[in-house]
């Protein structure tokens, strides 16, 4: 008895401290706690939008960020360097290195040697983006990217470079990217999440580095803002049938019961987590229709399947990844995240990155193709990219056919499409070694910024208050790229 009153007194003292600070907690908690009259409006008030968001008008409406886990060789692919050949061998000098801080893969090593890309690189488009060999079909439809090539970030290290990515801090804990506008915008399809993510393994390297849940996690954001992982293998959503013995009726009426004790618990204490557990039910009980016809392919010509690719058919590749995604995108998903791993080519690294190239070029210009076709790309935005560059210098053995690259994150390259982006044009350059930016350099965090901008954001608006701070994605950083915007 004694130890229930004391979880009652709990309960009422955090209530007590909810109604305290309303102006901090209860507006983070916002989404949720819109009153009776907002969750009407919407069903479960699983998916409102925060008052004032979008800012102003937006050019895009979701967003596909297609993630190359372990950093794309930028010189390999997008950013060719013709006069190093003549330097083959040579090692990499102290001058452009600059004293840069180096992993423990390639600390030990006494020389650097320059290791020229083996692979022939054309200009392509109106624009004359220049691209690598392994991209022939990417290459075909180069005035639909705008390409960066000064990207820069802090992280040295996969883990920490990709939650910077992810979240704008290389500690864990924060909001992803995904959370952030599904907290700050909403989602346009209640049948769905707002933010949604597939995995992928590369076939250049197939035990690549690892992918952790909280990268899509919502950090101090209430959970249900957080991704939902497509798995690539079984059942995409576990836990959406129903078990044996139990019906539709049964379970809604379950759902029913559920929620009004949820609904009596919430009065009670005031804790927003309650609410997110009712529409997390409520959001399952949707899917249980919405995924399996997600899903289905079965009804898309054969002609767009085609497109994509031999892999489309096979569940969890890139290319079955990048159809689903044009799926998604047309039921109007606010953020579709793709990870494709394998990336990470400190040895062998030629062989490697063919596969990779592989496993993405054609889908990749498939899925922008068939959002075009179905005008869909006006109001998509597309990123490709990784969570830092490699280095132009050799780790291990240097051939003249073979060579690795370490983790570079002084520059490398993306590549945006779509809403907002000015199309056919190359952002930024880099030095003759491509280890240092002469011209345009762009953060992590200004990436961001311009991100929610196309989606109608301040960047510096849309914060939560958290241990007593405001937070925000972009830190206290961030500044709008204009040169990539149309």
């Amino acid at each position: 008895m004694t130890d229930t009153l004391l979880n009652i007194q709990d309960a009422l003292n955090r209530r007590a401290f909810l109604q305290r600070t309303s102006a901090g907690v209860g507006s983070a908690a916002l989404g949720t706690l819109l009153g009776r009259t907002a969750l009407a409006a919407i069903g479960d008030g699983s998916h409102a939008a925060l008052p004032g968001f979008p800012n102003f008008s937006p050019k895009a409406k979701r967003v596909i960020y297609l993630f190359q886990s372990g950093a794309p060789s930028q010189m390999d692919l997008f950013d060719p360097k013709p006069g190093l050949k003549e330097r083959h061998g040579e090692d990499l000098p102290e001058s452009i290195r600059k004293g840069q801080r180096l992993t423990t893969m390639t600390s030990g090593q006494s020389k650097f040697p320059v290791a020229p890309s083996i692979f022939k690189f054309a200009q392509h488009g109106q624009g004359g983006m220049w691209m690598s060999e392994l991209m022939p079909h990417m290459s075909g439809i180069a005035d639909e990217f705008c390409m960066i090539r000064t990207m820069n970030t802090e992280a040295i290290n996969h883990d920490p470079a990709i939650t910077f990515c992810q979240t704008g801090h290389q500690l864990a804990g924060r909001p992803s990217i995904g959370s952030w506008l599904s907290y700050g915008l909403g989602s346009e399809n209640q049948d769905l999440p707002a933010y949604v993510v597939l995995t992928s393994f590369g076939s250049g390297r197939p035990d690549d580095q690892p992918l952790y849940d909280r990268l899509w996690g919502a950090g101090f954001l209430p959970s249900r803002h957080q991704g939902v992982k497509f798995r690539n293998k079984g059942d995409a959503v576990l836990y959406l049938s129903n078990p044996p013995g139990v019906d539709q009726a049964t379970r809604r009426g379950t759902l029913d019961r559920l929620a009004a004790l949820n609904k009596q618990h919430f009065d009670q204490v005031g804790d927003p987590e309650i609410q997110t557990r009712i529409s997390q039910y409520e959001m399952a009980f949707r899917m249980q229709t919405s995924v399996p016809e997600l899903l289905d392919i079965s009804q898309e010509p054969q002609h767009v399947l085609d497109q994509y690719g031999p892999d489309v058919k096979r569940p969890g590749s890139y290319a079955a990844n990048c159809l689903l995604a044009r799926r998604l995108a047309e039921r109007d998903v606010r953020f579709i995240q793709l990870f494709h791993m394998g990336w990470d080519h400190h040895g062998g690294l030629p062989n490697a990155i063919r596969g990779q190239c592989r496993d993405t070029d054609q889908a990749t210009a498939a899925l922008i193709k068939d959002l075009k076709q179905r005008d869909l790309l006006k109001d998509t935005l597309i990123v490709w990219g990784g969570e830092f560059g490699r280095t132009i210098y050799s780790q291990g053995g240097l051939t003249a056919t073979d060579y690795g690259r370490d983790h570079h994150p002084r520059c490398f390259t993306i590549l945006l499409a779509g809403a907002g982006i000015k199309a056919g044009t190359t952002y930024g350059e880099t030095d003759d070694y491509c280890y240092n930016i002469v011209r345009d350099p762009v953060h992590v965090h200004d990436l961001n910024t311009t991100i929610l901008h196309l989606l109608g954001i301040d960047h510096t608006r849309l914060t939560y208050r958290y241990q007593g701070r405001d937070f925000r994605l972009t830190d206290i950083h961030g500044e709008l790229v204009k040169g990539v915007l149309a």
